[in-house]
């Protein structure tokens, strides 16, 4: 029986398979257009985001989970929980579970044993994170064993894409601005690369179809470096996309457990409609 809790953020853009899996409990991020603010999981679907981006002059806003947030996730059953955040150096989520776990113990001590886990990574490399300690948990792993691993592992997720515009993740801050805003006049696709927390532009191609096999190619010369036991693709309302690079993936390697997300309104208000992303563990 397992005495784990397992909690995430919503910036991590879970497939329902793996939610339905690992039994994970997601804390939400609000997204705000002007004055509006919409739950990323309750209020808006994933296409609706989207759609509402294209009559939206502005960036849309992201708000982290309050620490609040978390320690109600906190208040359950099980007396281990493991909580796994969007990279700190994008975001303040990390910041506020740490907080909440300091609250937590201020008033009840050890009473349950709290981990939180800087994932330096985010969307679908947290997400195959998350199925990989739904696995160990499966397998009645202790905690140490667990955080352990994931503390190692995280640096080891192989992840890349391809961004149809890097305007809205210049605006957002996360990209390099001189980098992006070179890419952006030639009007060409950017090739990023998400490593220890970063989101680096590392190319260009000029059309998608470039810019998908590149993303491919990269994947490919840097499986080797993974178990490349799973593989997760990612895109932001484009899943003709996401099925081709499924299909010439799993032709060149043979992964136990693929997964095809959607890019929710967390990570879509910086990659913006047509992005793809590819990660491997």
């Amino acid at each position: 029986m397992r005495n784990i809790k397992l909690i995430t953020d919503g910036s991590c853009d879970l497939s329902q398979e793996i939610i339905d899996s690992s039994k994970v409990e997601i804390v939400d991020v609000m997204v705000s257009f002007g004055d509006k603010s919409y739950s990323t999981r309750t209020d808006i679907t994933i296409p609706e985001f989207y759609e509402m981006m294209k009559d939206y002059n502005e960036l849309p806003k992201t708000s982290c989970p309050s620490p609040n947030q978390f320690l109600d996730a906190f208040d359950c059953e099980e007396d281990n929980i493991i909580v796994l955040c969007l990279t700190s150096k994008l975001s303040g989520i990390y910041n506020s579970a740490v907080l909440a776990k300091n609250m937590y113990e201020e008033e009840n001590g050890n009473k349950k044993r709290i981990e939180i886990i800087d994932s330096t990574t985010g969307s679908i490399g947290q997400a195959l994170l998350v199925s990989k300690i739904s696995n160990m948990m499966d397998e009645d792993k202790s905690m140490d064993e667990i955080v352990n691993t994931i503390e190692k592992l995280k640096h080891e997720v192989v992840f890349y894409g391809a961004l149809h515009t890097l305007e809205n993740a210049i605006k957002g801050g996360r990209i390099n601005a001189l980098a992006g805003k070179i890419i952006g006049a030639l009007n060409l696709k950017a090739i990023v690369h998400i490593s220890d927390g970063l989101v680096k532009p590392i190319d260009k191609a000029r059309g998608e179809k470039n810019s998908i096999n590149k993303v491919i190619d990269y994947i490919k010369n840097n499986v080797h470096k993974t178990s490349g036991t799973k593989l997760a693709i990612g895109h932001a309302n484009c899943p003709e996309k996401a099925m081709k690079i499924k299909e010439i993936l799993e032709s060149y390697h043979d992964f136990k457990e693929v997964y095809v997300m959607e890019v929710g309104p967390s990570m879509g208000v910086y990659t913006s409609e047509g992005a793809v992303l590819v990660a491997v563990i």
